[in-house]
């Protein structure tokens, strides 16, 4: 039963670029499949960058890339991550999908986002993994997000990997003014930020399960949250692979087993906010240290 990751894909290419303000995030991700026990068979990423109607599915043999950002350097339009598409796993997810009452379709067109095959190119550089895109809905209803984990936690036990990508901080304006900044050694944190929503979210996602959604359905209210996320399509992936846990096939899950529970495997920053990563499962044992 592999675990499911939510991670930070910082600032579109910038965390192949050398950054110093992503600096501290690109060496998690570059670490981050040590969390995973074993290599996956497939990966199945749902993307902040991609939203429609109803939950949509990458369904192409060989999925191109979306160069889906701005005003970078020419060489950051010619990046190439050539992994495999899984149109069988596709279609497998969209009937669980389908199974639990959501109107799920195949998109054969549609290229991975930089959401997708950035963190990715840090986290399996060589490209040989098949990977499956999901979107979110545009409704972005956290309870909606959480159900469709739910629907696709059977792929846990087949050895495919759950990602969310997005980011735990998400105003623009912030991140911004804190693009070209080095992190400040021996800074207060509690300055950071983000800081007052950071703590309060790891430290709902490592609650039992059924409070952890609790939570999580609610997490407008929670401290310093409008001002994380003016609008939460960055969050809004980590609620897909949080359920996916919280109802992971495991007899254990709902009361909490290993199969559910909740990690925080990085809390680090990214262009002068507070920015974290978690984990939900059986992490590796190189994975559980922050």
């Amino acid at each position: 039963m592999l675990p499911t990751l939510f991670i930070p894909h910082g600032g579109g290419p910038l965390p192949i670029l050398n950054y110093p303000c992503h600096t501290s995030m690109v060496g998690f991700l570059s670490k981050a499949a040590r969390h995973v026990p074993q290599k996956p068979k497939g990966i199945l990423l749902v993307s902040a960058h991609w939203e429609e109607e109803h939950p949509q599915l990458t369904s192409s043999t060989n999925p191109g890339l979306l160069y889906d950002y701005y005003g970078f350097p020419p060489e950051t339009y010619s990046l190439q991550y050539p992994a495999p598409g899984d149109p069988q796993l596709a279609q497998q997810a969209a009937e669980l999908l389908k199974g639990a009452g959501f109107k799920a379709s195949l998109n054969p067109d549609r290229a991975l986002d930089h959401g997708a095959f950035i963190p990715l190119k840090l986290m399996y550089p060589d490209a040989d993994i098949p990977v499956v895109q999901l979107s979110l809905k545009h409704s972005l209803d956290p309870e909606e997000h959480y159900a469709m984990g739910e629907a696709l936690a059977p792929l846990r036990s087949q050895g495919v990997l759950l990602l969310g990508s997005g980011m735990t901080f998400h105003s623009m304006s912030t991140l911004g003014r804190g693009m070209g900044q080095a992190p400040i050694p021996g800074q207060d944190r509690s300055k950071l930020p983000g800081q007052d929503f950071n703590t309060w979210l790891l430290d709902a996602v490592v609650q039992p399960p059924a409070q952890r959604r609790q939570l999580l359905s609610k997490w407008a209210a929670a401290p310093g949250a409008r001002a994380a996320h003016p609008r939460e399509e960055h969050l809004i992936p980590l609620m897909v692979v949080a359920g996916a846990a919280s109802s992971s096939g495991s007899s254990s899950s709902s009361s909490g087993g290993e199969d559910a529970v909740g990690h925080v495997v990085w809390d680090g920053e990214c262009m002068g906010a507070a920015v974290s990563a978690v984990g939900f499962g059986r992490l590796a044992d190189e994975g559980k240290s922050t």
